[in-house]
């Protein structure tokens, strides 16, 4: 028999878009005559995690929310809201940036070190993410993967990703998850929209020596170009910065392997770095 330990304590619903989904999720089910148990066992999981989500305590996901509407009847509700949800759990000053990158017409990434978030796996995610945010790092993981929704509109924005080879050497939760994201990029080459290149250790000095950047460009608004640093990411649309930035890209791409060759590339690395080499007694060799 399940026990819920979910205290029940009253919320705000204008404090954030997750004390809005609370109130409303309470709201909806007591109007329903449904205890958490109950409306648990109709959406597949526990009444307590009805709890931890009424009482914010948990972030809902996208496939949470569609069965909460289906089994409330409140004709797509929630799943309208948990999209504010979810972006409210990016850091505040990502969000403008995953506003922008939502509606941009292209998107064109260059990453010196890590595979570009669009294009993580949930274990990659998880384990970049929970590196210094271990706490939150369930909410940081939902918030990126929702973002990747912009991939399989029927329109997706045109998205080229430069990557380091390095982003492929750099071990991030450990050599399956490095495998399986790997074969993910592999997947991902498939894609009409969506190009891969890498560029290789031989490429020597390059325009991108100095960091990671984005490039993001629109059907109607002026073209914006993006940088991080350790505290923060920073947005500019200054005509001299679009300029300088397109031309470090353009450089980057010529340096890079063509897509193909990337993919060979990313095959080898995959196999020779992250391959199944096990030992006598079957446990891999580090």
């Amino acid at each position: 028999m399940e026990v819920v330990a979910v205290h029940i304590r009253e919320l705000d619903p204008s404090g954030s878009p997750l004390d809005y989904y609370g109130y409303e999720l309470r709201r909806a089910r007591e109007a329903a005559g449904l205890t958490q148990q109950a409306l648990g066992s109709i959406v597949f999981c526990t009444g307590s995690l009805i709890g931890q989500i009424e009482t914010t305590v948990r972030v809902p996901t996208r496939e949470f929310s569609e069965r909460v509407d289906a089994a409330l009847g409140t004709d797509g509700t929630f799943s309208r809201l948990v999209g504010l949800v979810l972006r409210s759990q990016l850091p505040s000053w990502f969000q403008p940036y995953a506003e922008m990158e939502a509606r941009a017409a292209y998107i064109s990434v260059y990453q010196a070190q890590v595979v570009y978030g669009l294009l993580q796996t949930r274990a990659y995610a998880q384990a970049l993410l929970g590196v210094r945010e271990e706490s939150t790092a369930d909410a940081l993981v939902a918030a990126r993967l929702d973002r990747q929704r912009i991939l399989d509109r029927p329109e997706p924005p045109v998205t080229w990703v430069v990557l380091s080879e390095a982003a492929l050497h750099q071990e991030v939760g450990g050599r399956e998850v490095m495998r399986d994201q790997l074969a993910h990029l592999l997947t991902l080459q498939q894609r009409r929209w969506l190009d891969i290149q890498v560029l290789p250790f031989e490429a020597g000095a390059h325009t991108g020596l100095m960091g990671s950047f984005n490039l993001l460009r629109f059907e109607n608004d002026p073209a914006i170009v993006y940088t991080e640093d350790f505290v923060q990411g920073h947005m500019t649309a200054n005509p001299p910065a679009i300029r300088e930035g397109s031309a470090r890209y353009d450089h980057l791409q010529a340096a890079a392997l063509p897509p193909r060759d990337s993919a060979t590339l990313i095959a080898r690395v995959m196999e020779e770095r992250y391959g199944n080499r096990s030992g006598p007694d079957r446990r891999a060799v580090a």
